[in-house]
């Protein structure tokens, strides 16, 4: 990944964060890794625990940034909020996935936060 697009998506994961502290949410983890992937932001949203997936964009030439979500990354994103769960012993918690897309244009930035934004079914 170039240097360019490193500080960009770390730029947005910034941006993410502030915007959700903003609303109340209390930040838990930055970037949990397993599996070869990563949690952008694990926060508390009251009862729920969040697992929140942050796609950050220079513009919306190529369609919207939620649309980079795909289902490998939401199965892939599954598998690593069970690692989670079982890390730290989770077993009743109440939680969702969340997306937070932050476009920039110029030297603006535009923050869209989709709550419950996917879901997945049970491991069969």
């Amino acid at each position: 990944m170039s240097s360019y697009r490193q500080k960009l998506g770390k730029r947005g994961e910034e941006l993410a964060e502030d915007f959700l502290i903003n609303k109340n949410y209390e930040i838990v983890e930055r970037n949990y890794r397993r599996y070869r992937g990563e949690i952008d932001l694990i926060a508390r949203d009251g009862d729920f625990l969040v697992f929140v997936e942050v796609k950050t964009a220079r513009s919306d030439r190529f369609g919207p940034p939620v649309y980079r979500v795909d289902d490998r990354k939401k199965k892939q994103l599954g598998r690593i909020a069970m690692a989670y769960f079982q890390e730290h012993d989770l077993f009743d918690q109440d939680s969702r996935f969340d997306i937070v897309t932050v476009t920039f244009s110029g030297e603006n930035c535009e923050i869209e936060h989709i709550e419950n934004a996917f879901w997945l079914d049970a491991p069969s």
